[in-house]
């Protein structure tokens, strides 16, 4: 009990979470901590004050925290989500007195008001608190670092309710901060108001004070301060990149980068309310990415390399979606997360060509298809740091955008995008929202396109039966085909591709049903017929049905659950027997578990597979090389790291890591 504050601490019962599934998401608003509320909450949060102290010496955050609220009506407690390692001194109404308050099982705290509320009228309550993060304690979701106050980086991330929530990336609210921090750090949040000002701290040692204020309702809820060089920009200077002295070097290329998707989706998407971007280097063991307004981060150990374009990508293209648009529930989060998805795969494809799209596409249809059990209308009765929710809201929700592309085409597509972003600037969206603006830009029906895919579940697996018959008088051919899936709702306009002795012929077929007749009359005798040749259509084949099993075999792995992860990737081998990759997944897993003559054998499986992806092939010959010198045969390990330099292929460092080991050999770190 402090200061007449009578808090009351329930025991915390935590769920197990999958971390990296949740990793991007955390970060970027593609789900929610534990607890979340599933549906638009009754309370409604407009805005804070913020006033905080971050002292990285002690890993120590004192803050105040105005909070103007439009209370619930016909209830008697208010409940805030909160960090659990934070100490509520107090809390106080705008007459001063002091409320009560309980810490729930989740950590949120449960605050009765002094008198009763008047319906619809905003409230301010202070809250008062103070602790000690240093990103190891128990915090709002269990195997995410969302927030540390330490040298030479501190972040305290949004979704690490660090100041009283409600209704996660679904509640926009404005916010004014004023942060102070030891001199020679900067910091970077929503809505700079100007350069820092000299103070001092608690600690009578000397600091800076920066000043935010983010005016319109959003989500400027993440700042992050550290030791910083730069910043470096390129272009039009509207995008800075701030890195670590560590990584200078790098600086320059991902400024380049963060400019050219900066620029390729404000093409694409219109321009932002505020038209610049700071991109801060985060530490390496945080998340793979991090958003707010004007702000996006990625780890250190990704500043310069070059797997990171896609990340960088996504995390940019949350400016628009999931930012400046946001879902009215977690029943419409695949609009935002699905969009800023495909926002990254169009950008690839941009930069690399339509072929990296298709390659792109294939990976996302995995993940699409892994746990559509539910429709995505639903969604939000799923945990939403569960892979399920992941799988549904990031992969399948980008591949309703791309098939709506398919059907409406590039320029009225892009249309869509614009209008929704220029229609709901500022405001949450629900799917009847983008279906009214798709069918307004696009003068199409698309309730049947949008009842299909959000409402249903399942892919079709098409095949194609045909006939070829011989016209008349020197006319050409007739083929008259079927085209059978087994989604008897299925109605959808699907590519044909008839390659003959000579023309090419393309036709759109409406599939309606289990089965479509169609009729394609061609000069040229037909040689080749393709189903869907642009991939469209998402749809499933065995293929799939393998990345699909390995996929979730990679989700096991994260949560630790290597049994089940082996019959995941075992299960893939049924589908396809030599699917290298399956074979090199397994390899890993009983490399994990110190089996390894078993690993051996399936990384030499890996070797004798399809070949696909190539890096399957250097990447079995290192590990095969590691397990050689563990088991003190280093003439063989030898011979493998100088197979694995002969394929030239880098992927991921693989030639220089085994280059490392022809010098020095493996040694197994010495952990339990």
């Amino acid at each position: 009990m402090r200061e007449g504050m009578k808090f009351k601490c329930a025991s915390r019962r935590r769920g197990v979470y999958l971390a990296v599934a949740g990793v991007l998401a955390a970060a970027l608003g593609l789900a929610g901590p534990a607890g979340a509320q599933r549906e638009r909450p009754a309370l409604n949060i407009t805005g804070y004050v913020i006033d905080a102290e971050l002292d990285p010496a002690t890993h120590h955050l004192a803050a105040t925290a105005a909070v103007t609220f439009i209370p619930p009506a016909n209830q008697d407690v208010v409940t805030f989500g909160f960090h659990p390692a934070l100490k509520i001194e107090k809390i106080t109404d705008e007459s001063g007195k002091v409320l009560d308050g309980e810490r729930t099982a989740d950590g949120s705290v449960r605050v009765t008001p002094s008198a009763s509320f008047s319906a619809g009228q905003p409230i301010t309550w202070t809250f008062t608190y103070d602790g000690v993060i240093t990103g190891n304690e128990d915090g709002p979701v269990e195997g995410l670092k969302l927030a540390a106050i330490q040298e030479p980086i501190s972040y305290l991330l949004y979704p690490a309710r660090w100041f009283p929530t409600t209704g996660y990336m679904t509640d926009r609210f404005t916010a004014e901060m004023h942060i102070r921090v030891p001199q020679g750090m900067r910091v970077f949040a929503s809505g700079s108001t100007g350069a820092a000002h000299p103070v001092t701290l608690a600690s009578g040692k000397p600091g800076d004070e920066y000043d935010f204020k983010w005016d319109k309702p959003g989500f400027p809820g993440t700042v992050i301060a550290g030791r910083y060089m730069g910043p470096v920009s390129v272009g039009t200077g509207n995008v800075k990149v701030y890195v670590t002295v560590s990584h200078q070097q790098s600086a320059n290329q991902l400024a380049e980068t963060a400019q050219r998707e900066f620029d390729f989706f404000t093409e694409d998407f219109g321009e932002l309310e505020a038209s610049r971007l700071n991109v801060v280097e985060m530490p390496d063991d945080v998340l793979l990415a991090a958003v707010a307004p004007e702000l996006a981060s990625i780890p250190g150990n990704r500043v310069g390399d070059k797997s990171a374009v896609r990340w960088l990508a996504n995390t940019i293209a949350h400016q628009w979606w999931g930012l400046e648009v946001s879902p009215r529930t977690l029943n419409d989060a695949w609009i935002t997360n699905g969009m800023a998805r495909y926002g990254e795969l169009m950008y690839v494809e941009d930069e690399s060509g339509r072929n990296a799209l298709k390659a792109a596409l294939e990976d996302v249809s995995a993940g699409a298809l892994a746990y559509d059990t539910i429709p995505l209308s639903s969604a939000g009765r799923l945990d939403p740091f569960s892979p399920q929710f992941q799988s549904m809201t990031l992969e399948k929700g980008a591949m309703i955008f791309h098939m709506l592309r398919g059907e409406v085409g590039d320029t009225m597509f892009l249309n869509i995008l614009k209008g929704t972003l220029s229609q709901y600037t500022d405001k949450p969206i629900r799917a009847e929202d983008l279906e009214r603006v798709a069918e307004a830009q696009s003068q199409q029906e698309l309730t049947p396109f949008f009842a299909q895919w959000i409402d249903g579940t399942g892919a079709p697996q098409f095949t194609d039966k045909y006939a070829v018959y011989r016209l008349g008088n020197n006319k050409g051919f007739r083929t008259i085909g079927e085209i059978d899936q087994d989604l008897d709702l299925f109605r959808m306009p699907v590519d044909l591709r008839i390659e003959t002795d000579g023309k090419t012929v393309d036709k759109s077929v409406e599939v309606v049903g289990t089965d479509t007749q169609y009729v394609v009359d061609t000069f040229g005798r037909p040689r080749h017929i393709s189903i869907d040749p642009g991939d469209w259509v998402l749809k499933t084949s065995p293929d799939l049905q393998v990345r699909i099993a390995i996929l979730k075999g990679q989700q096991l792995v994260a949560q630790g659950d290597l049994v089940g992860a082996l019959a995941d990737y075992q299960k893939a081998l049924t589908f396809n027997p030599q699917s290298s990759l399956a074979s090199y997944r397994i390899g890993e897993v009983l490399f994990t578990q110190r089996n390894y003559q078993a690993s051996v054998n399936a990384f030499r499986d890996a070797l004798r597979g399809d070949d696909e992806p190539p890096w399957t092939e250097v990447w079995s010959h290192i590990a095969i090389g590691k397990i050689f010198d563990i088991t003190g045969q280093r003439d063989r390990a030898v011979n493998e790291y100088r197979l694995a330099v002969q394929t030239n292929d880098n992927t991921q460092g693989a030639v220089n890591e085994a280059r490392q080991y022809l010098t020095k050999p493996y040694t197994r770190p010495d952990t339990d």
